[in-house]
């Protein structure tokens, strides 16, 4: 195996644990935020439902992002030190 096969294969799978990471963080979006916004599932959403699973979804991809951007940034420089 050459060094561009071998970036290939690595690049595919950077792309699925994106992917899985991205699935991942919907579902848990979701659970949290329909467990928190609906008290009695039904065939629609109320406008105070809808409401508060737009404010959570927001919250939880704020906090999302920032606890993303912290991780990258620790790895990176844990990397310069080795």
């Amino acid at each position: 195996m050459d060094g561009a096969q071998r970036q290939q294969i690595m690049a595919s799978v950077q792309q699925q644990l994106a992917l899985q990471n991205a699935q991942e963080l919907l579902q848990k979006l979701s659970d949290k935020c329909f467990k928190a916004c609906v008290q009695k599932p039904g065939s629609t959403l109320s406008s105070s439902e809808q409401k508060c699973i737009t404010s959570c979804s927001d919250r939880y991809m704020d906090a999302w992002n920032i606890v993303s951007r912290t991780y990258a940034e620790r790895i990176k420089r844990e990397q310069h030190r080795h």
